[in-house]
């Protein structure tokens, strides 16, 4: 009997540690967006997470709402150097997310200024 519940409360063990470790690691996609960053905050009650937004288009309709992980300094320091510019993110889409990691499950691995397609260059 002992070795029957030891044999399940492994099983359970190792599904769990599985689920988490398939939530932790695996994407379902990644890609670039670019827009305006219209958005950039550090908010949260109980978990403080990182959330922003990319307007897509000219009325501001088409908006992107993405999450950035504490441990991207660099992409959190460059993020809050750049709200109200054009931007290129690159992210990655996860299946599920934990709480503490972000409101959304787009997570920006990178961004770079970009020049707005909507813009007229009178010099050119």
């Amino acid at each position: 009997m002992k070795k029957i519940l030891g044999i399940i409360a492994a099983v359970i063990v190792l599904s769990i540690v599985s689920y988490f470790t398939f939530l932790y690691y695996a994407t379902y996609s990644e890609g670039v967006r670019s827009g305006e960053l219209i958005k950039f905050s550090h908010k949260g009650m109980v978990f403080k997470t990182w959330e922003g937004e990319i307007s897509q288009g000219i009325s501001g309709a088409q908006i992107f709402g993405f999450s950035v992980m504490d441990s991207d300094k660099e992409v959190i320091a460059d993020l809050k150097e750049m709200e109200g510019q054009y931007v290129k993110v690159s992210y990655v889409e996860r299946y599920k997310t934990f709480p503490w990691w972000g409101d959304t499950k787009y997570y920006i691995v990178e961004v770079k200024k970009e020049k707005s397609p909507f813009k007229i260059n009178k010099h050119d």
